[in-house]
């Protein structure tokens, strides 16, 4: 089973890379360090190599981004609050959540963007304010392409390092994923049971 796992991930090779990063980005099915976790013992293993890995990885990590980006860019705050309120249960993601992260970034400015690459909390969800505030398309993408490559390249270099260190690591990682999987499909299918949203605060001034 440990097998088959590395092997899924790998056997799209590095557009299949680049397709589970922006996925990840938009719905999470594998987290992006467990992905990039396996690439990078590809390329100890010399089955795959370190740029196209970066690269492929980095480029889907910048588009799954953008889907959120754009969404925030094309709805604005008004036509995007409906929607959220009417599937949030699905989303996981309540109205006052989007004005939190909305808030952070008005308060910290646009180069929260690059910085919270590296950041497991709001790494993807501040794509959304930062298209609800109108910011220019080519910064955005510049500052997380150069953030996301930069986390990619250390998760690539660890697990690769981790390779040569540790035996067994290969298989190790592969049951990691698995357990990542289940805790995922389990905490999703719970938030979703016992969802009960809470009061939002006032609808923010465009």
């Amino acid at each position: 089973m440990h097998d088959l796992i590395i092997q899924l991930i790998e056997g799209g090779g590095y557009l299949g890379i680049a397709l589970l990063m922006a996925l990840e980005n938009i719905f999470p099915p594998i987290p992006s360090e467990v992905i990039m976790g396996v690439a990078g013992v590809a390329v100890h293993a010399g089955r795959m190599d370190f740029c196209p890995v970066l690269i492929w990885g980095t480029l889907g990590t910048t588009i799954g981004n953008y889907m959120w980006f754009w969404i925030g860019r094309k709805l604005g705050y008004k036509r995007l609050r409906p929607f959220v309120e009417r599937h949030g249960r699905w989303l996981t993601l309540e109205w006052c959540d989007v004005e939190r992260s909305s808030e952070f970034f008005r308060r910290h400015g646009q180069w929260v963007v690059f910085f919270l690459r590296f950041s497991p909390l709001m790494r993807t969800i501040i794509s959304l304010p930062a298209g609800l505030a109108c910011m220019s398309t080519w910064r955005f993408l510049l500052f997380t392409f150069a953030g996301s490559a930069i986390w990619n390249a250390a998760l690539i270099a660890g697990a690769s390092l981790l390779a040569g260190w540790f035996d067994g690591f290969e298989k190790t990682l592969s049951w990691i994923v698995i357990g990542m999987l289940v805790i995922g499909a389990v905490w999703y299918a719970y938030r979703v049971i016992t969802w009960s949203p809470r009061s939002t605060a006032e609808e923010p001034a465009e």
